[in-house]
C-alpha cells in the first residue's frame, strides 16, 4: 500500500478514471464530498460499483464511510458492506474503541452477508480531532481488522479553531505538526502501515513532491490523494529506489560475514543494529513490491 485516492462515491466518471490512475487502493467517498441530499444515491452507487469491480480492478476498494458519531455510518455499512468492500475507511476516529465499535459492527453485517469474519479491513483517520490525538497509543491491539493509521489536517484545524492548517511558507503549523507525529508514533507501536495526509493543491506538483519526501523521510510508507495526478508521484517516492535496496542489501551483507558483531563497517561509515532493522524494513517493504 503506497497510494491511496480519494473518489467520490456518486461520480461515475471520477471512478472509473481512478480505475486507471495506478493507485493502490481507491476510496469511494460517502462523507466530506457528498451532500446530505446526495448520501442515498452515493451509497448505492458505491455498492453497485463495489460488485462490478470487486476481483477486476487492480486497486482495492474501501469505502470513507460517515463518522460513528455523525447518525449515518450504520446506512452507510448497511449499503455497502454487502458489496463486500475490501476496507473501510473510519473518519474522526477517536481511539481504539472506535475501531472495535466499527468491527463489532462489521461482524454482524459479515455474517449476515454470508462474508468471511473479518474479513473487511479498518483504516482510521486517527486524528482529526482534538481528543484523538490524545489516544493514539490506543490502536495498538485494538483489532486485527486495522490495516494502517492515518491523519487528517484540515479537519483537525477546524476542530481547535485555527484559521489554516499550514503557514505561509506552506509548513504545517504546530498542532497539525504535533498530530503527524502522533500518527507516526501510533502506527509504529501498532505496527501497522502509517499514511500521510493530503495534499490539498493538486496543481502544485513541486510542492506535493517535497510533501511526499518528507513523509517518506519520516517514516510513512503511503499517502493520500485528491486527484489521479497526484498517484504516480506517490508510488515514486514511496517505493524503495534501487540504490536505497542496493545500500539496505549492503548492511544486511555486513552484518552477516562479521557474523555476531554489534557494529560493523561500511565504506568507512560504521552501522550498528538499528541500521540492521532500517535496512531490514526496508528491502522487507521492496519485496513487497516487487
Amino acid at each position: 500500500m503506497k497510494s491511496l485516492l480519494f473518489v467520490p462515491a456518486n461520480s461515475e466518471r471520477k471512478l472509473h478514471k481512478a480505475l486507471v490512475s495506478g493507485a493502490d487502493i481507491i476510496i469511494l467517498d460517502l462523507e466530506d464530498s457528498i451532500a446530505p441530499s446526495d448520501k442515498a444515491a452515493a451509497r448505492a452507487a458505491a455498492g453497485a460499483f463495489i460488485r462490478d469491480q470487486r476481483g477486476k480492478a487492480a486497486a482495492r476498494l474501501y469505502v470513507r464511510v460517515n463518522d460513528l458519531r455523525s447518525g449515518m455510518a450504520d446506512d452507510d455499512l448497511a449499503a455497502t458492506v454487502a458489496a463486500n468492500p475490501h476496507g473501510i475507511m473510519l473518519p474522526k476516529a477517536e481511539s481504539g474503541a472506535d475501531v472495535q465499535h466499527l468491527s463489532a459492527k462489521l461482524r454482524v453485517h459479515e455474517a449476515e452477508n454470508g462474508l468471511e469474519d473479518g474479513s473487511i479491513a479498518i483504516l482510521p483517520i486517527a486524528f482529526e480531532t482534538a481528543a484523538s490525538v490524545f489516544n493514539g497509543g490506543g490502536y495498538r491491539g485494538a483489532s486485527a481488522r486495522l490495516s494502517g493509521l492515518t491523519w487528517g489536517a484540515e479537519d483537525l484545524s477546524t476542530a481547535i479553531g485555527a484559521r489554516a492548517a499550514r503557514d505561509g511558507a506552506g509548513a504545517f503549523t504546530d498542532p497539525c505538526r504535533l498530530a503527524r507525529s502522533v500518527c507516526l508514533l501510533a502506527a509504529a507501536a501498532a505496527a501497522v502501515p502509517a499514511v500521510d495526509t493530503v495534499f490539498a493543491d493538486f496543481r502544485d506538483s513541486t510542492g506535493f513532491r517535497a510533501d511526499c519526501e518528507a513523509a517518506e523521510r519520516d517514516g510513512f510508507t503511503a499517502k493520500m490523494a485528491i486527484h489521479p495526478d497526484q498517484v504516480a508521484v506517490i508510488n515514486a517516492v514511496f517505493t524503495p529506489s534501487a540504490e536505497s535496496v542496493a545500500h539496505a542489501q549492503a548492511v544486511l551483507d555486513a552484518f552477516a560475514a562479521a557474523g555476531d558483531a554489534g557494529v560493523v563497517a561500511i565504506a568507512g561509515q560504521m552501522y550498528d543494529v538499528p541500521h540492521l532493522k532500517r535496512a531490514r524494513a526496508l528491502l522487507a517493504r521492496a519485496a513487497k513490491r516487487s
